[in-house]
């Protein structure tokens, strides 16, 4: 008789503690494209002024539309961010972990991006 171990691994818990699909997770990678969030919407209002401010730019809209996520030592977030018309921005931002203070670091903008372009890392 042959015995076969299947080691069935623990449901993933992502940062918000709600069981994520272990599909949306590459190990030290961005996460699959997602609909932003309430979340995401806060992470983006909190660092509006700093990418004002690094575009020298006032923007009437700023409203996340689509994110990824990386797990790190916190969370890195690449988030499209619709800036009106047909304008959109991609930023990287860093939240440290919430035992760390959770505080949040606009990392990087990036402009002249459209609806259709793909969120990647820059």
């Amino acid at each position: 008789m042959r015995v076969v171990v299947i080691h069935v691994a623990p449901p993933i818990v992502s940062h918000t503690h709600l069981p994520v699909s272990r599909m949306d997770v590459v190990c030290g990678g961005y996460s699959k494209t997602k609909d932003a969030t309430e979340e995401i919407q806060k992470i983006c209002d909190e660092v509006k002024s700093l990418v004002e401010k690094k575009t020298n730019e006032i923007y009437e809209e700023f409203i996340a539309v689509k994110y990824r996520d990386q797990v790190v030592a916190g969370m890195n977030y690449l988030i499209k961010v619709h800036v009106g018309g047909s304008s959109y921005l991609h930023i990287t931002v860093w939240k440290k972990l919430e035992c760390d203070g959770g505080m949040i670091q606009l990392t990087g903008v990036e402009k002249g991006h459209t609806k259709d372009d793909p969120l990647e890392p820059f």
